[in-house]
This record gives structure tokens, sequence and C-alpha cells, in this order.
């Protein structure tokens, strides 16, 4: 892709439209991290089990992931701030679902409705930043997008916890709603073209990529519970005794190779594609892409592991993990801000390069210093580095990919920024719930040999050597149930603590490893001078 040199001179606008945008971002993520907050009441208030609830995280991820490249086509046809109002409507009409749903049935259906208005959302946003912004305040732009997704984050769980505890989890979907209220009157503000009704939607390609990315979905996410190879109990079926999950993931494979085949083949025709493929042509914005990857699928890994450990091992609420998680949440939010003010003396390699040497360095350190108490000083000092690095290279790649295409193309950048980030939080989230449990066995099994006054007798009785991940109050309450001793029942909940700790040990030092060789795609971005910055096309017309 061609690089042109920028204008000397940018028109600085109003930053009213990007107010809407930064809320749309924030009324996303704020839903989403509302949703596990949500689980307990809607299991108490329907009457169902905790997987069926947490069906309303599945449809909505599944949603936005399956439609968000057909979203960005139906933008570019309809025009982007028509849509963008229709979907924010839409957006709000799934919150009242969730605040008067009488029915497991009615919340699902209606975190179905809000994952497919973010699969408009999502390149929505991108799109109308390069139509509304130009220059330093498009950097500035994405770096507000970036931070509100942290900020999200943590004032979900703050507002979120605090309202469960005290009044129930429906309230929590009020505040989703007057976001979505806000951000449709505030989209008014908004510059944008008006559409080119002679685009046509690719359906091929359209169904190819949706079938690859819910099977590459549905196969990592349910890893641990239908099982790595052959099938476990909690598997839907078995084929020939192997597990469904990596079934899937082969098959979603292939079917992303064909969507990629499909693609090109339309392109060299002269024909409209789902997307335009131009947008990662050269190894720079291929590299942005891998980096994106690397870097979503670390903080989902990050997002799962603490977390479990802090909530399930050591039984503490979910107030205590968003406190322990804040150094990491609030550093990203601010380190996405400001990294911009970086650009004009640095290029995107040397910070690409740098945030994975940071997020190398804290995984490293919080291997070797974590311990029962997060509210070390060690602890904190890792989580706030390993934010720094987080924060500067989401905001990075993002402006790699937006300011490497024409503004008519933002849309499609948008696209793969959304497939590529809910993938890899997918595939994060579920690499490191296995890598965590095939360690876990490993740890457990050595443990016991080390500890010879847990009898084989009592780790036949308990299966100790397939527990998962529990508090020592869930063990204690196991035991209970055999012939154990009050020495032995000891015995075991030490082995519960010292195992789960080496386990989360090993597992950061492994993400370490990943992180570190994350800097090779890093190391192949852009290498341009601040004057050199692309901006390949002027800002869309009024609206």
């Amino acid at each position: 892709m061609t690089v042109e040199t920028a204008p000397e001179t940018t028109e600085k606008r109003s930053w009213l439209p990007m107010v809407s945008l930064f809320l749309a971002q924030v009324l996303m993520s704020f839903n989403v991290a509302a949703l596990p907050i949500s689980l307990g009441g809607m299991v108490e208030d329907f009457g169902v089990p905790p997987t069926i609830a947490s069906s309303t995280i599945v449809v909505y991820g599944l949603a936005v992931a399956a439609l968000v490249m057909t979203g960005a086509k139906l933008g570019q046809r309809i025009g982007w701030v028509l849509i963008f109002r229709v979907v924010i409507a839409l957006f709000a009409g799934s919150s009242l679902m969730m605040i008067f749903s009488p029915t497991i049935g009615w919340a699902i259906a209606g975190q179905a409705a809000a994952g497919a208005a973010a699969a408009i959302i999502v390149p929505a946003l991108v799109a109308l930043i390069a139509e509304n912004y130009r220059g330093a305040q498009q950097a500035t732009a994405i770096g507000a997008l970036g931070s509100a997704r942290a900020i999200s984050g943590v004032s979900a769980f703050l507002i979120g916890g605090t309202l469960g505890t005290l009044v129930g989890w429906r309230p929590v979907f009020f505040i989703v709603l007057a976001i979505a209220v806000t951000v449709f009157a505030l989209s008014f503000t908004l510059r944008g073209d008006r559409g080119n009704a002679s685009i046509r939607i690719d359906l091929v390609a359209a169904g190819l990529i949706g079938a690859a990315v819910v099977l590459l979905t549905l196969g990592f996410n349910n890893l641990n519970t239908w099982g790595a190879t052959t099938a476990a109990e909690g598997a839907p079926f078995s084929l020939f005794g192997l597990s469904p999950a990596p079934v899937f993931i082969v098959v979603g494979v292939m079917l992303g190779q064909g969507f990629f085949l499909w693609t090109r083949r339309r392109m060299k025709r002269g024909q409209v594609p789902l997307i335009d493929l131009s947008v990662v042509d050269s190894p720079r914005e291929r590299a942005a892409v891998y980096a994106m990857f690397i870097v979503v699928a670390l903080e989902a890994c990050v997002n799962f592991s603490i977390p479990l450990y802090i909530q399930i091992v050591q039984g503490r609420t979910p107030f205590d993990t968003s406190l322990a998680m804040m150094p990491f949440n609030l550093t990203v939010f601010v380190t996405a801000t400001l990294v911009v003010r970086f650009y004009k003396r640095y290029p995107p390699r040397v910070i690409g390069v740098f945030g994975f040497i940071l997020t190398t360095a804290a995984l490293l350190w919080l291997a070797f210093v974590v311990n029962n108490n997060w509210e070390t000083l060690p602890t904190i000092l890792g989580l706030f580095v390993f934010g720094v690095g987080q924060g500067a290279l989401v905001t990075l790649v993002f402006n790699v990919l937006v300011t490497a295409a024409p503004s008519k193309l933002a849309g499609d950048v948008g696209s793969l920024r959304g497939t590529t980030q809910n993938l890899a939080s997918a595939v994060g989230t579920a690499v490191a719930g296995a890598l965590l449990v095939s360690l876990l066995g490993l740890s457990v099994g050595r443990a016991v040999v080390e500890h010879p006054e847990i009898p084989p007798t009592l780790v036949a009785q308990v299966n100790m050597d397939n527990v998962n991940f529990i508090s020592n109050d869930e063990l204690r309450a196991v035991l209970e149930q055999t012939d154990a001793t009050p020495e032995q029942v000891d015995a075991a909940v030490a082995v519960n603590e010292e195992t789960r700790l080496r386990t989360l040990k090993l597992g950061l030092l492994l993400l370490a490893g990943i992180s570190a060789l994350a800097i090779v795609p890093a190391s192949r971005l852009p290498r341009y001078k601040p004057d050199e910055i692309p901006d390949p096309a002027p800002a869309g017309g009024a609206d």
C-alpha cells in the first residue's frame, strides 16, 4: 500500500462528535463487563443453572465475531452515521429486554441483539473517526477508544458489583440504557457520507467467515469443558471418541482459509469483496494484525488467570478482584490516552518493540513475585508495568492499521479489528484455562508424592489428581465427606495453596515467553517519521 505525505496543516475539529464515539465504546465495554457480574442474579431470578445464564455472554460474543465483517459492508452501503444511529437504538432496545426480561430466553435474546448491534458499531467507530478527524486528532481519538475499554471494565466492576449487592442485577442495565440514549442524542454532531447503495454484500464470504469465527470461538472456549483431545463428559457429542472442540477448530481454520481464497478471487475479478484485503497488503500491516492478536490474547490471559486465582482459590469477592486489577486497568486507560504524544518522537516500530519488552518484563516479574497477597508493592508494580505496555500496544497497532488505509476502507479496518480482537480474546482465555489446568494436573501429582501424609486411599476418594481450581473451603467441604483426619485435611489444603500458586507462576512464565516472541512481528511495524505518517484521503463530506 502506498504511503503519502500528510499535509503540513490539518483543520482542527470539535471534540463533541468524539464524545459520542467514546461513549459508544463505553456502551459496548460496560455491557460486556456487566454480564459476568449479573450471572448470579440471573441464576437466582430465573432459576436456571449458571451454564444457561452464561449463554448471554456466549451469544453476545458470537454475534459480534460472526457479523462484524458483514456489518462493515452494511455501513458502507447505508451510510455510517445513519446506521450508527439505528444500531445504537437497537442496543437501547436490548438493554430494555434485559431490564424487563421475564425469562432467561429474553435475556439471551437481548444479548444477541446487543451483539448484532455491536457488530456494526465496531467498524462504525473506526469509519466515523476517519471521516471526522485527521492527523494528531485522529491518533488521539483512536487512543480514546482503547482507554474507553479499560475505564468501562473498572467502572462496571465497581458500579455493577455495588448495585448487584445492594439492589439487584437489573439496575445495571439502566446504566447501559442511559449511555445508549446519550450516544444517540450526540450522534447528530457526527458527519459522514450517505453511503453507496450500489455496494453488494458477498453472502458466500459472509457465510464462510461467520461460520469460521463461530466454530473457532466455540472450539477454543470449550477446550476444557469438552476436552482437548478425547470427549469429556461435558461434550455435547463425540466423533468416534474425539472431542468436538479440536474438530471445530480445524474446520474453522479450513473455512477461514476458504474465505481468504474466495475473497482474493473476487478481488482479481474486480468484484466488491466482503473486506478489502489491501488493508493487510504489506508486511507492516500484517505485522500490526499479528501484534494486535497477541496483545489482546495476552490481556485475556491475564484477565482470566489473576481473577481466577483471587476469586476461586482465595475465595475473595468480585469487588476484591476489581481492586486487585485496578492498577492494571487504570494504567491501560491512562497509557492508551497518552501514548499518542510519543508518535511525534518515535516511529511505531520503536514503540511496538518497547511495548512488548515491557509486557515481557512485567510477566517475568509477576511470575517471581506473586503470592497470596495481591496488595504488595511488587505485585502492583508488575501490573502497572504490564498495563503501560498493554495500553501503548493496543492503541499503536490500531493506529497503524487506520492511518495506512484510505478513509473509504476505514470500515474494513474496523471489521478486521473487531474480528481479530474477539477471536484473540476467545483464544487467549481458552489457552490460559487449558494451560493452567494442564499445569495444575502436573503440579498436584507431584505435590501428592511430596506429601506422604496424604495417603493414596484419600487421593482415590477425592480424585485429587483431577481436581480443578477450587477454594480451600470447597476442598475442606469435599474432604469432610471422606475418612480424612484433621492432619490430612490440613495437608491437603496446603497442597491446594502450594500447587495453585506454583501453577499461576508457571503460567505467567509461559505467557512471558509468548510476549517475548511477539517482539518479532513488532519489529516489522512501520518505521516512518512523524512527517511521513500516511493520510491517504480527506475526511468525508458532511451528512
